[in-house]
């Protein structure tokens, strides 16, 4: 019976952030082929952060009516949508329509939004009804949450993309006199798979999270529920911490046995440099942009997992990955500044310092972990905050300003 509940916890912890980690490393093939192209990452930005509204709902209605809320009425919605979104999405995610006079693909933001709404909301949800079981059990869940991000991250991989290549094509002049004009584009080779295989990939491992959890909520609850096993009811939801200061000491244990496993969470990279991601890895070619995301979603659970093992509080250390941090992002924003024709372009050089330190950004800050479960909130809340702060502030900067410029493969000339 405790294999079974480990096996259905992680199962359980798969339908964290699937869908949104697979969007994420997605977006290299789609966005050759979505109108909105090399500006796709900063309205899906925008999107995720839309999504907190799920978790804020659940909140309030956790504040304003304590007991009303049931955690596993809501789970069941959220992840029955999460199921029939990616389907959706496998079959409308290239469906089209003219917008204010402009082709905008208004099926993949809807859909996306919706599918964002089961991760964000999988926050404050997923965790409070592990609360039900042994403490041993959350870590189990957290390593699926890490796989969330790991597993689409594996498929995107083996996929593949599609490469570039440049291709001659003639069209008769308009001088009338036969003469053929010769002209290139770039031309992508079909990946392994297609997208909406992927889709549907992810629609599986959503309907595993889905099977898994109904399994948990239908086990008798007399296995093993011993009450010093049991995790502490202070840390049942998102805002015991910020009201409940006792909850420090009381969900120290339970947060030691989680930590580093999950915390696969992507929105708080999310806001900044993901909206700008295309202009600081495309112009470096579709390989280096398909290798910086999917890695990035790989390496997060190993980063996860390597701080659980290795960890070091001092603030000389966490001050020089901060220092670190902060010199690899003003890299890839310069990168993208100069898009499409920035520093070691068309070089090896440059193709892995662009994919190293984007996997950097991305996934150095989950060994950043605090002492107590208040402080975790509170760093969570500044995460999101900066999240939001970023994604609002470059979609003017990307959509409406136009300050970051897309190039071809094949026709854009650097000096």
């Amino acid at each position: 019976m405790a294999l079974l509940v480990h096996l259905l916890a992680c199962g359980f912890g798969l339908g964290s952030w699937v869908a949104v980690n697979g969007l994420w490393v997605e977006l290299p093939l789609i966005v050759n082929t979505l109108p909105e192209a090399w500006e796709l990452p900063s309205y899906l930005t925008v999107i995720i952060q839309l999504a907190n509204l799920g978790p804020l709902l659940v909140t309030l209605m956790h504040k304003l009516c304590p007991g009303r809320l049931k955690e596993h009425i809501v789970i069941y919605f959220i992840l029955s949508n999460g199921v029939l979104a990616c389907i959706l999405l496998a079959f409308f995610w290239d469906r089209t329509t003219v917008v204010a006079g402009a082709l905008h693909s208004t099926a993949f933001f809807i859909i996306t939004f919706f599918l964002s709404l089961v991760d964000c909301t999988s926050s404050v949800t997923f965790l409070p009804f592990m609360m039900q079981l042994p403490a041993k059990y959350v870590t189990t869940f957290f390593i699926g949450e890490g796989l969330s991000g790991f597993i689409p991250g594996v498929v995107a991989l083996a996929q593949g993309v599609g490469i570039a290549k440049c291709v001659n094509s003639s069209q008769t002049a308009g001088n009338h006199t036969g003469e053929d004009m010769w002209t290139i584009h770039t031309e992508y080779l079909p990946p392994n798979f297609s997208p909406r295989v992927f889709f549907f990939f992810l629609a599986a491992m959503t309907c595993i999270s889905l099977a898994a959890f109904t399994a948990l909520n239908r086990l008798p609850r007399t296995y093993e529920l011993s009450t010093e096993n049991l995790v502490p009811d202070t840390v049942a939801s998102v805002s015991s911490g910020l009201d409940n200061p006792g909850a420090e000491k009381d969900g120290q244990d339970v947060k030691g046995q989680g930590e580093g496993l999950g915390q696969s969470r992507p929105l708080a990279t999310n806001g900044l440099l993901p909206s700008v991601q295309t202009y600081s890895c495309m112009p470096y070619g579709n390989l280096a942009y398909h290798l910086s995301a999917a890695l990035s979603s790989v390496a997060n659970p190993l980063a996860c997992t390597i701080a659980m093992f290795f960890q070091n509080r001092s603030l000389v250390f966490l001050g020089g990955l901060t220092v670190l941090g902060t010199g690899f992002g003003s890299y890839n924003m310069a990168m993208a500044a100069l898009s499409p024709c920035p520093l070691l372009q068309g070089s090896a050089v440059g193709e892995m310092i662009i994919v190293s330190e984007d996997k950097y950004v991305n996934n150095g800050g989950v060994i950043l972990r605090d002492r107590s479960h208040n402080a975790l909130v509170w760093c969570g809340a500044a995460a999101q905050m900066g999240s939001l702060v970023g994604s609002l502030t470059m979609f003017p900067l990307v959509n409406v300003y136009q300050l970051f410029q897309s190039g071809d493969f094949c026709n854009t000339k650097c000096p």
